[in-house]
């Protein structure tokens, strides 16, 4: 835990980007029956359904930037993460001397996937410019990108969606949005405040 928040107290240094990555699924399903527009003008949809599958997002955000990019995908696999990580090293990041990725510590989320998926000198030098941290157990909410996650579920995904397509255009269509904004995360909680109000969680040392 005090390794994440002291990478968020860090100062801003583009030749050492921190980059936050979460991920999550959305149902798609789509309307068996026509909604209907009432005289009022409000829209009834009928509480039936089709379930179309699911689809998966991965968040890649740069608190201090305020930039953010969504990934729609079919699977979460490791060879899924494999070719975000390298989507954020290669193309969006090439400047970088090193980049410290802060993530959840899950099975997919394993660098030996980038050798699985590349040649060996690709992935060595994707592997070299990338400095892990993992948030801890039950401590997920210490990623940022949880949180932008969470403004993107409550600002665009609520409603039906009913196709993969349909979730990449609304997607993107919220991501350049806050992108043009330049919206920022203010990060207050320290490793003072840590030690004070989880002070349970740590060790007690008996002198």
């Amino acid at each position: 835990m005090e390794q994440v928040l002291q990478v968020y107290h860090q100062p801003y240094d583009p030749s050492h980007p921190k980059i936050c990555l979460d991920e999550t699924t959305k149902q798609l399903v789509s309307e068996i029956r026509q909604p209907i527009i009432t005289a009022h003008g409000t829209t009834l949809y009928d509480y039936e359904y089709h379930r179309e599958g699911t689809c998966d997002l991965f968040m890649v955000c740069e608190p201090l930037t305020g930039q953010r990019l969504v990934t729609v995908g079919d699977h979460h696999t490791r060879f899924d993460w494999a070719t975000v990580v390298a989507d954020l090293v290669e193309p969006r990041y090439p400047q970088a001397d090193k980049i410290t990725l802060i993530q959840d510590n899950l099975s997919a989320h394993k660098p030996r996937a980038l050798y699985e998926l590349f040649d060996p000198d690709r992935a060595k030098s994707i592997l070299d410019k990338l400095e892990f941290v993992f948030t801890p157990q039950h401590g997920s909410w210490l990623n940022i990108a949880e949180i932008e996650l969470s403004v993107l579920a409550r600002q665009c995904l609520g409603g039906r969606i009913a196709s993969k397509q349909h979730l990449i255009d609304k997607v993107t269509l919220w991501q350049n949005r806050r992108n043009s904004l330049v919206v920022k995360v203010d990060w207050q909680f320290t490793t003072v405040d840590a030690r004070i109000k989880l002070k349970h969680l740590y060790p007690s040392i008996v002198t």
